[in-house]
């Protein structure tokens, strides 16, 4: 079965600055790869490139065996995204909302359940632009995940989030891929690395550094201290 997500030398200019050089790694069904990297590093371009909303400038990018920039509401319908910055209607109720999404799938997650898990239940008659940070991202987060998607991008889906809540996100991740989703999320907690994922992708000067299981890249040391060692010069 070829991989749910094939990147493929990718490359990505913003006028002179390279963005990504080259980056090649894949994501299969029924897995949690996490990607990890310093800011600047070319993550969020790379993850965007695979959501289709950005055009790579070289190299091949294919998600469930189509190119994303291309691809068409049918394969859409297939992918869940959920942005660091939520893309929420500010003015909008979380149920509301979500029930709204609901109802442009043909086969969508059942919704109660999904509320219920996330606590959004709890905070469901405010408006978006009145929650706090941790509860947008846990409304976010059901956005992306009501249509019942094949292949999930989460970018940091954890962040801001109370130790409780963190942990209630982490289960329903990994429960999403143990389903047979493909989970693509973008980290900077290696917590949340080593707790959820089966493949790790290291990303530093907009090239991939390191990837494989965690026993791969880490080679038996602590994944921060591989980590820092990969992407020193990077950051220096």
């Amino acid at each position: 079965m070829p991989p749910a997500v094939l990147v493929s030398g990718l490359a990505k200019r913003y006028g002179g600055v390279v963005a990504l050089d080259g980056a090649s790694w894949q994501a299969e069904l029924g897995s949690v790869t996490a990607v990890l990297g310093p800011n600047g590093a070319g993550k969020t371009t790379m993850v965007e490139c695979c959501e289709g909303l950005r055009r790579p400038d070289g190299g091949q990018v294919r998600v469930l065996g189509t190119d994303p920039w291309n691809a068409g509401p049918a394969h859409r319908a297939r992918v869940g995204v959920m942005l660091q910055d939520g893309g929420l209607p500010a003015s909008a109720r979380p149920v509301r909302l979500l029930r709204h999404l609901s109802s442009m799938y043909a086969a969508p997650a059942p919704l109660l359940p999904l509320v219920e898990r996330l606590g959004i239940d709890e905070f469901a008659g405010t408006s978006v632009r009145r929650l706090s940070g941790g509860q947008r991202q846990r409304v976010a987060l059901a956005a992306a995940l009501v249509g019942r998607p094949e292949v999930a991008f989460l970018d940091e889906p954890s962040a801001g989030l109370d130790p409780h809540a963190r942990l209630d996100v982490w289960e329903l991740v990994r429960s999403l891929a143990d389903d047979g989703a493909a989970v693509v999320l973008t980290t900077h907690s290696f917590e949340e690395a080593e707790r959820l994922a089966d493949h790790l992708v290291v990303v530093a000067a907009g090239a991939v550094v390191a990837q494989g299981s965690l026993a791969d890249v880490t080679g038996g040391d602590r994944l921060e201290d591989r980590y820092f060692a990969l992407t020193r010069k990077s950051v220096a």
